[in-house]
């Protein structure tokens, strides 16, 4: 019965999947343009207060992604950039706003040093990825003839994040790109845990990146 039961469990393991569905909406107030062999992008998160700390591998996977497809792009690193500019971008001194932004830019070494590094648009992405909803038990036991795990669990994440792009060269903020990840991952167990995980994360990381390389060449859109 056991090893019947163990089979039904198997095959219905069989039949799961982990999906995540994506949204991604856009704002924009000014047309774009980007020289790929001059102009440089840098992509911040918000970490200045515990509630706005999006996930630094976040922000660097969005960097990843415009050098995949925009070939040739400069992207400076966060923390390479928040050095090169110490302490003007640490998270309780950073500019969280284009007048604040524009303030910051009349300290002549910081312009300087964005006008010599040829940065031409700052993204900054705020939001993160939670974990809202879990069911499911799960036993675990050792005994004389060994161990293992039993039951089943599921749990839901969901990603949200903003980006906000700043035109240095105008002074401007061009627009905003949202994003909104769903997906539910599973991890049933017969004798070992099986996580199914849903790429929740990573997808909005992937919907965020082509939307910002559209948004940045229109023209190619």
């Amino acid at each position: 019965m056991n090893t019947v039961k163990h089979i039904i469990f198997l095959a219905a393991l069989g039949l799961l999947t982990a999906c995540t569905t994506v949204a991604v909406d856009e704002m924009r107030w000014q047309e774009t343009s980007l020289d790929l062999a001059r102009d440089t992008v840098v992509i911040l998160g918000r970490h200045h207060s515990p509630e706005y700390e999006t996930e630094p591998e976040l922000v660097s996977c969005i960097g990843n992604r415009l050098r995949s497809n925009m070939r040739g792009l400069n992207v400076i690193p966060e923390a390479e950039f928040v050095d090169l500019l110490y302490p003007w971008f640490e998270p309780r001194t950073a500019p969280l706003t284009m007048d604040k932004f524009i303030q910051v830019l009349d300290e002549p070494l910081i312009r300087d040093e964005l006008i010599k590094h040829r940065v031409r648009y700052m993204i900054w992405v705020e939001g993160a990825t939670e974990t809202i909803n879990q069911m499911g038990t799960m036993t675990c036991a050792i005994g004389p003839g060994g161990g293992g795990c039993f039951g089943f669990g599921s749990w839901e994440n969901q990603s949200e994040y903003e980006a906000s792009i700043w035109d240095f060269e105008n002074t401007r903020e061009a627009g905003r790109i949202s994003t909104d990840a769903q997906g539910t991952s599973y991890m049933p167990a017969i004798i070992i845990p099986i996580p199914i995980l849903a790429r929740v994360q990573s997808n909005a990381c992937e919907g965020m990146g082509t939307q910002l390389s559209a948004f940045l060449t229109p023209e190619a859109s």
